[in-house]
C-alpha cells in the first residue's frame, strides 16, 4: 500500500489530470488509515505540505492489533517494527513545522488499549513536533465522528497547499 500511495497514485493523477500539481499534496486517514498517513508522511515529508487523521492506531508496537499484525509481517524483532510505528518514527523527526492534525473521539472503545494518542502527543513534545490532538467528548470510531469534523481537516490541509 505505501508504494501505491506514494509513487504509483501521483503518477496515475499526474498522467491522467495534467492541471493537477501533484507536488502539492496532503495526506490523511482514519484508524489505521490514519497511522498510514501519518507513517507515510513522517517518511515524506519532503511530498506531502500536511497530514491529519482520525482516530489512528499511533503507538502499533504497544497496542496488541500492532503486535499480532507486525509480528506476521515483519516478524518478532520489535527493533524492525519501528519503521511503521508514528510514535518511534516522530522520535527521529526534528524537521517537522507543519503542525499535525488528530481528531479522537473520547468514547472510542478503541481509545484506550489500542489507538494510543497520548504517547504519540509526548514524542512530538519531545522533539518539538506541532501536534494539534483534539479528543471529542461525545464521539466514537464511526462515520458520524469523521463526518462532523471533515470540514476542519480540509481547511487545514488547504492552508498548507495553498501556502506551498
Amino acid at each position: 500500500m505505501y508504494d501505491y500511495v506514494v509513487k504509483e497514485l501521483p503518477k496515475v493523477l499526474s498522467d491522467n489530470f495534467e492541471q493537477l500539481n501533484t507536488s502539492r499534496a496532503s495526506i490523511f486517514g482514519h484508524s489505521m488509515g490514519g497511522h498510514g498517513a501519518l507513517t507515510i508522511y513522517l517518511k515524506n515529508t519532503d511530498k506531502y505540505k500536511s497530514v491529519s487523521a482520525f482516530s489512528p492506531v499511533v503507538n502499533p508496537i504497544n497496542c496488541p492489533w500492532g503486535q499480532k499484525a507486525f509480528s506476521n509481517y515483519l516478524g518478532p524483532a520489535k527493533s524492525d517494527w519501528e519503521e511503521y510505528d508514528a510514535t518511534c518514527l516522530i522520535k527521529k523527526c526534528n524537521k517537522i513545522s507543519t503542525p499535525i492534525l488528530i481528531d479522537q473521539g473520547e468514547d472510542d472503545k478503541f481509545l484506550a488499549k489500542q489507538l494510543l494518542p497520548r504517547n504519540f502527543e509526548e514524542a512530538c513534545k519531545a522533539v518539538g513536533a506541532p501536534l494539534t490532538l483534539r479528543m471529542q467528548p461525545g464521539y466514537d470510531h464511526s462515520y458520524f465522528f469523521i463526518a462532523t469534523f471533515i470540514d476542519d481537516h480540509i481547511a487545514h490541509h488547504s492552508q498548507f497547499l495553498k501556502s506551498a
